[in-house]
């Protein structure tokens, strides 16, 4: 019996977890509503996540479609189907791999910092001291972090996108031998205004995500500078979880016959 009550609780525990994290997520964009709004606050974050992501972002898109144009001629020459290069590179980055590939590089680099800093806000007591200054710390602290996020993680997305076709134009231009021409018309050709529009839908769903976890684990952070590490820990871990997992979600939605 020991082992089913031990089951009972680490299920209870999940229910709990949910729901306090709805609570939280509700409460959040509730006070998004309502005035009043911190503009200065919201620019702030916008160019710490996306201003100051751009070159992880930028490095990991540029060598993804660089690689990605390499495997797929590997395996493509072996049918004599090189000219579907560009189809798949331009396809991939605006589909999946964009969105996917900077969602993580912002949630590691951008979730640690939220979680970090509002835990450390918490453990040090200065969001009580918002509270007790009649400032809203949800409002303060929470909203202007995730307007910026679903703002900021589209933008982030489209310019990935537009750098790691580049990376695969590189590659096919001036190592598999395409000609420039037939390269960018083949990338244009294919590429479709939806294959966008669902790559950007996911990076915003994603930037609120990254910008929940970190808030939520950062804001219930307690226990010192053990609590904070474990919120840092915490944040990274689940925004990514969460982020393949609504990836897959909204694929579904998308592309399901």
């Amino acid at each position: 019996m020991g082992f089913v009550q031990g089951i009972g609780a680490l299920f209870l525990n999940f229910l709990a977890a949910i729901g306090r994290l709805s609570f939280f997520a509700s409460n959040a964009i509730f006070n998004i509503f309502r005035p009043r709004f911190y503009w200065r606050n919201v620019l702030r974050q916008m160019l710490e996540i996306g201003y100051y992501s751009l070159p992880v972002v930028g490095l990991t898109a540029i060598f993804t479609g660089a690689v990605l144009a390499l495997q797929s001629y590997t395996g493509f020459s072996r049918f004599s189907a090189e000219s579907a290069i560009p189809n798949v590179v331009v396809l991939s980055m605006t589909r999946e791999l964009g969105p996917v590939l900077a969602g993580l590089m912002v949630a590691g680099r951008v979730g640690a910092a939220m979680a970090a800093e509002i835990g450390t806000m918490r453990v040090t007591e200065q969001i009580d001291a918002l509270t007790t200054l009649s400032t809203n710390p949800i409002r303060y602290l929470i909203v202007p972090r995730m307007v910026a996020a679903v703002i900021t993680l589209p933008c982030l997305v489209l310019i990935a996108d537009i750098i790691g076709v580049y990376g695969g134009y590189l590659v096919g231009v001036h190592k598999l031998g395409f000609s420039h021409g037939s390269y960018l018309k083949n990338t244009i050709d294919f590429l479709e205004y939806f294959d966008v529009y669902s790559g950007l839908v996911k990076a915003a769903v994603f930037g609120f995500i990254i910008s929940l976890m970190g808030c939520y684990h950062g804001f219930n952070s307690r226990g010192g500078a053990q609590g904070v590490g474990a919120a840092t820990t915490n944040a990274v871990v689940s925004a990514s979880i969460l982020i393949l997992l609504s990836n897959y979600l909204i694929t579904e939605l998308f592309f399901s016959k």
